[in-house]
């Protein structure tokens, strides 16, 4: 029988340790305030690992009987920049049972453990949500759409992944988000979305912005709800590009950006203007993962590449871990480590062995 179990966890700081001990010792977990980093706990300073310069952030985990350990994780540096294409063998991984002083590194033969990424149990899901207001039309579209048709290739995997998907969304003054393509795996589908975008689309002079705001947070909260369904781990980015600032006047600023900063953590926010009417600060704000300008339309392409990267990155910074434990019974500890390119980081868990036997593959 699968057990889930999630570990609420709060870093009030890299650098803070819980106290040396073995399992039988409560594992004491601080607030985590890096906000998308979810869940983990520092490392039990028995292990003296050094300081953190890399953070692995615990999204969830669970055993399967008869004696099987999974983590999902995902890794990014002291700034929050996601760390992708690791490999199994920068990871080392530690445990610690009831009788230990302090932690014992796994046998990898033994434990047959792995870490791959972007597993079948991840799903990734990005909103390209486009400002097609009347300025947008008549000054810009067809650079918007040779930046939007970039930004769907460097995003979407080079062969067909059901776990990756995109939806593109459109904007004007009206008070609704249009859907100019559901979410699909398909790229030639997504890009002949776009290719198909006319200057006719609107007549509309006026921008919703903070309505496109909150119906894209919308929008993704529940796809991500969705594509969690049956055990299965999520991420959501939503992308965001104007020429403007908000001229509809329907949603407040505050109302926008109580949405944005009230979302799931596993929802990234980027933004994307152009030209010199956008409000830099609102649109900082509102992409609090990351945000870029165009100071005109012929940068478009090259600021829709720079997000594309941190959006296909952030994507391949989450890896699984699975191995089958020696242990049998009781609450014992994991830390798992990564050290690549001079830096390390680590972060610790537990679970419980209770029923574990023999036979796990």
């Amino acid at each position: 029988m699968k057990s889930c179990f999630k570990l609420i966890v709060l870093f009030f700081s890299i650098s803070l340790f819980i106290s040396c001990g073995n399992a039988d010792d409560d594992v004491n977990f601080g607030l985590n305030t890096g906000g998308d980093l979810g869940e983990g706990a520092p490392v039990d300073e028995c292990l003296d690992l050094g300081e953190n310069e890399l953070v692995l952030s615990i999204q969830d985990q669970y055993t399967t009987e008869p004696g099987k350990v999974s983590v999902f994780f995902k890794v990014s540096d002291l700034d929050g920049k996601p760390v992708p294409g690791l490999t199994a063998d920068e990871f080392t991984i530690y445990e610690q049972g009831q009788n230990d002083a302090c932690f014992n590194t796994i046998s990898k033969s033994e434990a047959n453990s792995r870490i791959s990424p972007n597993s079948q149990i991840f799903s990734n899901n990005t909103l390209l949500v486009l400002d097609l207001s009347a300025s947008v039309l008549t000054t810009s579209l067809e650079e918007l759409k040779t930046a939007s048709a970039s930004f769907v290739q460097n995003v979407m995997p080079v062969t067909t992944d059901e776990s990756f998907k995109m939806a593109i969304y459109w904007f004007d003054g009206e008070d609704i988000l249009h859907e100019l393509n559901p979410l699909t795996a398909d790229k030639a589908e997504l890009t002949a979305a776009i290719e198909s975008i006319t200057v006719n689309i609107s007549e509309d002079v006026s921008t919703d912005l903070y309505g496109a705001v909150i119906r894209s947070t919308d929008i993704a909260s529940a796809l991500l709800a969705q594509s969690t369904e049956g055990e299965k781990i999520g991420a959501a980015s939503v992308v965001i590009f104007t020429d403007g600032t908000d001229q509809a006047s329907r949603y407040t600023l505050d109302a926008a950006q109580r949405k944005v900063d009230t979302a799931n953590p596993n929802i990234s926010f980027f933004t994307i203007g152009l030209g010199g009417e956008i409000d830099t600060q609102v649109l900082t704000d509102i992409g609090k993962t990351s945000s870029v300008v165009a100071n005109n339309k012929e940068e478009l392409e090259t600021t829709f590449n720079n997000i594309s990267e941190l959006v296909s990155r952030r994507a391949s910074s989450f890896y699984l871990f699975e191995y089958c434990s020696p242990k049998r019974s009781g609450d014992n500890n994991l830390a798992i480590q990564v050290r690549t390119d001079g830096a390390q980081g680590a972060v610790q868990t537990k679970f419980n062995a209770n029923g574990f036997s023999g036979g796990c593959e």
